[in-house]
């Protein structure tokens, strides 16, 4: 079976293109830059998941189509939304657009647990709109799909926009342990290559159509993972600063849940009978015509 990968050469996306591989899957990975860990095993398409005709190449004679692709940090999207409108719900179209036409099996999408919280800015509400496009493809033209809602990644691979690589960096570089948010923060980290063979489990069928949460299996404090590595690097409890942060985009402890916005009705008590509109708007149009 030949799998896309699409963003294979980003932190999760480079770690599932081995797993599969690993597994005996034809991978083609699509992304904008050559992946640094691509086997000899491996085909790969440089391109934008914005142009079609390149990402065609990608997604054409393959069975199922992952889309890690994505505008990922919530700190850059705050700053960024038409940028994150672009590759986060326009990219994830053209991805749907190209699976109908080639009929592909199944699309499995990385989305977050953002997606259904008040947090994560412009980043959560574009993996929002995204899922809502996913389920209109099934509806509509009947693409299977799953989507993924990933918990806090680390591991080997990250860039430093990553908060473990990040904690780590600072500590190697300035003897500093620094944190945006608060003391009482905590995570249910999970690593990467751990949330890699999560995401080829999904590709059997009894995960179609559905919602799945990967996270870890244990809640991390923040002050547990400073307490680990001040040990680590011998770095004095002084230098461990939380910044307390008033908008990092971020949650404290777990998601607060996304409530639908109710409107307010406002009907005008005086208004034009229908009837008599009806029959005016149909003489009209009948002589226009």
């Amino acid at each position: 079976m030949q799998i896309t990968v699409i963003g294979g050469s980003g932190f999760l996306g480079s770690h599932l293109s081995d797993a599969l591989t690993k597994k005996g899957y034809k991978v083609k990975i699509f992304d904008k830059k050559n992946s640094k860990w691509k086997t000899k095993k491996q085909q790969i398409v440089v391109g934008n998941i914005l142009n079609l005709n390149s990402l065609k190449k990608a997604i054409k004679g393959s069975q199922i189509v992952y889309n890690f692709a994505a505008l990922s940090d919530i700190g850059t999207a705050k700053y960024k939304p038409i940028e994150t409108a672009k590759i986060n719900i326009l990219g994830t179209l053209n991805a749907l657009i190209l699976c109908k036409k080639y009929n592909i099996k199944k699309f499995i999408q990385a989305s977050s647990i953002y997606a259904t919280s008040e947090q994560g800015g412009f980043y959560a509400r574009s993996k929002r709109a995204a899922e809502d496009y996913i389920e209109e493809f099934k509806n509509i033209y009947g693409l299977n799909y799953t989507i993924l809602r990933f918990g806090s990644l680390y591991g080997e691979r990250s860039d430093n926009n990553n908060a473990i690589r990040s904690i780590i960096c600072n500590a190697i570089k300035k003897k500093k342990l620094i944190y945006k948010g608060r003391k009482n923060a905590a995570r249910r980290y999970i690593n990467v290559e751990d949330a890699a063979i999560a995401c080829i489990k999904v590709i059997d069928r009894k995960y179609d159509n559905k919602y799945v949460t990967i996270t870890g299996n244990k809640q991390v404090k923040i002050k547990k993972i400073f307490n680990i590595l001040s040990n680590y690097f011998k770095i004095p409890k002084k230098n461990m600063k939380f910044l307390n942060e008033k908008y990092t985009g971020h949650y404290n402890i777990k998601p607060t849940t996304f409530k639908a916005r109710v409107g307010k009705s406002l009907i005008i008590k005086k208004q034009k009978d229908f009837v008599v509109s009806l029959l005016k708007l149909s003489k009209k149009i009948e002589n226009f015509i």
